[in-house]
């Protein structure tokens, strides 16, 4: 008899879900923690100049950003800048579709097409409080002149190096951290969260 297949999968963050649920903090002083766990992201090199990058385009259905802290988005993909020649395929759709897709539209032409989707997993962070809670350990200015919806850069937070993306006015803000610092990432923004759950200050 065939024993059932599941998905064995455990996310890098699993052990903290409930530490990270009951960090909450509701109210004009609140923020939350959540963890996305197994979000497709693929690594996508290729001339901007060169012909494959239209191709490539054209099979994203959205511009390749051509500027630091840029982004595009379309459907279930963003599209985020990290060099040049250099971009993070950020997908809601399967890894293997979406790496098989880019490759077919390079073709053959000088670039590269990598599933890095194990490497990082993702936390949200959103809530009044969320850009507070940052800049206790980001040098970023994350001042809305100086960063809004739409903009990801490379960064720290804390002890950690991150890709740090805003996609909102809430704020809400998305942390990409190598699966291996999650744990110390999450651990040292649930305790940056703790004050907040103390009493107003007038």
């Amino acid at each position: 008899m065939a024993e059932p297949t599941t998905d064995a999968r455990v996310s890098p963050l699993a052990h903290l879900a409930e530490r990270m649920r009951a960090a909450a903090v509701t109210g004009a002083r609140g923020v939350t923690l959540t963890e996305w766990p197994f979000l497709t992201m693929v690594n996508l090199r290729v001339d901007p100049a060169a012909e494959a990058a239209d191709r490539v385009e054209k099979a994203l259905g959205t511009p390749l950003p051509r500027q630091c802290g840029h982004t595009t988005t379309t459907g279930p993909h963003t599209v985020v800048w990290l060099g040049p020649d250099e971009w993070l395929v950020l997908s809601q759709a399967e890894a293997t579709a979406v790496t098989a897709e880019l490759r077919e539209a390079l073709d053959g032409a000088p670039g590269s097409v990598v599933d890095v989707s194990a490497n990082r997993t993702t936390l949200e962070l959103s809530g009044p409080a969320a850009r507070q809670v940052l800049e206790k350990g980001c040098p970023l200015d994350l001042h809305p002149r100086a960063f809004g919806p739409g903009r990801a850069v490379s960064t720290t937070v804390g002890p950690v190096a991150v890709l740090l993306w805003q996609t909102d006015d809430a704020p809400t803000y998305r942390l990409f951290p190598r699966s291996s610092f999650a744990d110390h990432l999450a651990r040292w923004l649930i305790d940056a969260i703790s004050e907040y759950r103390g009493p107003e200050v007038a």
